[in-house]
């Protein structure tokens, strides 16, 4: 019988008579073979799991799933939720042009400018020669002020395409933002030539017309897009606020209920009927609407202003307070909620009220914090404000140092005076008072035996006010916050007397007659125009005996405290306007003692008409005094400028001496002889406007 050799199916070992060795060797083979069979079921399982993995993984949404997303958030202006789709889309693929463009037009609308900027230069990197990125790029660097940088993108792409609308747009915008209004006036009607039927440049030439006062061609203009977009929300919106900025109240409500038939809870234009009703003197209306904005937005601080004034009109102060106090505690920096609130404060409540020292123990922790900056000016400001509100806090005794520091020694002791007839001396504060005493015994006022409390006189009446329509796009009666921020700090100016009348006047003619009646010298208008971050102001002056235009005083502020600022560059520029004016109140025979001094601007060398008493009259137009060369009796020549009272060298006028107790000391100011200022044109709320219409 021939043996198996092995390279069958049996082998060795196989059959009963084997050796163990050969029994061994068949088992070791046997395992060998069967060795797949027993890995067999991992094996499968790996398989299908990787199978399972490339079937989930197909499953799970890319880039472009995340990008339409995006899109179709941006389509219904939810901004957030279109960010957020597209970081998504750009972690998946860090390379995908169009959704860094996206993402960088939602940090546009959301106002985030610096990370838009970010973006779209990173779009512009994955997609060089897109001019429609270019342009994006442009916005963004006008809304970041960067206007020069604009410039040249700008004028890059309109080099390679002359007629690019978008870049004609950004031009526009560009000029507006260099307080050129008129040439994006000129740019926009050139281009409306060429696209007629543009919705957004038909509204940007009705806006751009109806902030330079031509309301005339701006209705035009509007009516032209109402008739080719009539069921567009956005145009119904822009004409409801042209018809706010001109006065037609009813006709802007149409407006505004249109815009939002065709766009329920549009936000903006729901705001913008709020104020709407507010200014109709509907204010349970404004009332209501303001909440459905506070509910939809808890950071709303303008719905959250108008709630509270409507308060207060509807004679509700007890409410008001309470909405106005939980507006500040949510947005502290905005200084429209804050001044409501402490006017509110000021004429509801007792001097003795906690809540005054409350809300004043604010001012005076700011004060100190721009003390600690070398911020005279600032701090001065802030005491103030918060002895305003609560003239028995202790903190008087810093603001009589910062006088005292300041070089005003005598203001510092009646400072210190007041403090004890408060009842809050102690035994420093005494020695204090008797120390300064001591030092001014040589005082000039000494000197001359008279009272500088006394003797001071402010020689221009001034009334202050704003009218009753005058809003902002984000804070109503704007014009009047503005105008009691002005009124304030006229307060402190020892030229000028800031008239009591009242702030809101319901038109210019009620305005004059008011100033007219108070025997005010001139009356002052203020108006405002606001973005999110900008604020501008303009103050027109007229002749309080004739209502002439005496002069337009504008000035423009950005950041933190804008409203203040921009209320104290109106006040300075109209304090520099007016001539100087003082009284003769000692003579003694040619020396002669004024009741202005250091704190007035005065200086040793000044020299100053000397007009008959009563005889000087304010121009019927434009800013002066007019008197006669016979009126002009002499000449003072000051020789020594005290803090608050000066002495000079009489000289007369001819050969009689004519000069008396009580005639005034005039020197007339300088003309300006500036045409143009770089603050007239800049209108922040044009430019919020412009930049929204997209």
């Amino acid at each position: 019988m021939k043996k198996n050799t092995g390279t069958g199916q049996g082998g060795p070992g196989t059959g009963t008579g084997g050796s163990p060795v050969c029994a061994a060797a068949f088992e070791t083979r046997a395992r060998r073979r069967m060795k797949p069979l027993v890995f067999r079921p991992f094996v499968l399982v790996v398989c299908a799991a990787l199978v399972l993995s490339g079937r989930l993984e197909a499953q799970t949404p890319g880039a472009a799933f995340y990008y339409n997303q995006g899109r179709s958030s941006m389509v219904s202006e939810d901004w957030y939720a279109a960010a957020e789709a597209f970081i998504e889309a750009l972690r998946i693929n860090p390379a995908h042009a169009e959704a860094a463009a996206a993402l960088a037009e939602c940090y546009y609308e959301l106002g985030e400018f610096d990370e838009a900027l970010a973006w779209v230069r990173k779009a512009r990197s994955l997609a060089r020669g897109n001019m429609a990125l270019a342009n994006l790029e442009a916005f963004t660097l006008i809304a970041l002020g960067q206007l020069d940088a604009a410039s040249g993108v700008i004028g890059e792409v309109l080099a390679r395409e002359p007629y690019n609308r978008e870049a004609l747009f950004a031009a526009g915008e560009l000029d507006i933002s260099r307080g050129r209004s008129s040439e994006a006036l000129l740019r926009y009607r050139e281009a409306v030539r060429r696209y007629p039927d543009d919705r957004r440049l038909l509204i940007s030439l009705a806006l751009v017309s109806g902030s330079l006062g031509d309301m005339e061609t701006a209705e035009t203009y509007i009516n032209r897009a109402l008739v080719q977009h009539a069921e567009d929300y956005r145009v119904y919106y822009y004409a409801a606020y042209l018809g706010f900025m001109a006065g037609r109240v009813n006709e802007a409500i149409e407006y505004a209920l249109r815009a939002l038939h065709f766009r329920p809870g549009y936000a903006p234009a729901r705001t913008l009927l709020a104020k709407l009703r507010y200014q109709a003197g509907q204010y349970e209306e404004a009332a209501r609407l303001a909440a459905e904005s506070i509910a939809a937005n808890r950071e709303d601080a303008g719905a959250w202003y108008l709630r509270g004034l409507s308060y207060i009109r509807m004679n509700r102060p007890a409410e008001a307070l309470g909405i106005l106090s939980s507006a500040a505690q949510i947005r502290g920096d905005d200084e429209f909620i804050r001044t409501g609130l402490e006017d509110l404060i000021i004429s509801v409540t007792s001097l003795e009220d906690p809540q005054r020292a409350q809300w004043a123990s604010w001012h005076f922790n700011r004060a100190r914090d721009f003390r600690t900056r070398n911020l005279i000016g600032e701090a001065l400001f802030e005491y103030r404000r918060g002895l305003r509100l609560y003239p028995y806090a202790r903190d008087r005794r810093e603001y009589a140092e910062l006088l005292r520091l300041q070089g005003y020694p005598a203001r510092y002791l009646e400072e210190l005076r007041f403090i004890q007839d408060l009842g809050m001396g102690d035994r420093s504060l005494g020695d204090a008072v008797e120390a300064y005493d001591s030092l001014l015994s040589e005082a000039l006022y000494r000197q001359w035996q008279v009272n500088p409390v006394d003797v001071v006189k402010r020689h221009w009446k001034t009334a202050v006010f704003s009218l009753a329509s005058q809003s902002s796009l984000y804070h109503a009666d704007a014009g009047a916050a503005a105008a009691a921020y002005a009124k304030e700090l006229l307060i402190h100016d020892r030229n000028i007397e800031a008239l009591d009348l009242e702030l809101r006047q319901p038109s210019f003619s009620a305005g004059f007659r008011a100033a007219r009646e108070g025997g005010a010298d001139y009356f002052l208008i203020i108006s405002v125009a606001e973005n999110e971050r900008d604020i501008s102001l303009k103050g027109e002056l007229f002749v309080g005996r004739t209502g002439s235009s005496a002069g337009v005083f504008y000035t423009y502020r950005t950041g933190q405290d804008r409203l203040r600022n921009a209320a104290r560059g109106i006040v300075e520029q109209l304090a520099a306007s007016f001539p100087f004016r003082g009284e003769l109140i000692v003579r003694r025979q040619s020396q002669g003692l004024i009741n202005k001094g250091r704190v007035d601007g005065v200086k040793d060398g000044d020299v100053y008409d000397v007009v008959r008493k009563g005889r000087p009259l304010v121009l019927s137009e434009g800013i002066g005094l007019s008197y006669t060369t016979d009126d002009l009796v002499g000449k003072i020549s000051i020789d020594k400028a005290g803090e608050e009272v000066s002495s000079g060298v009489l000289s007369r006028n001819g050969f009689f001496d004519r000069i008396t107790e009580g005639d005034e000391i005039i020197l007339q100011a300088r003309k300006d002889e500036t045409a143009f200022s770089a603050e007239q044109g800049i209108n922040p709320e044009l430019r919020a406007l412009l930049r929204t219409l997209r």
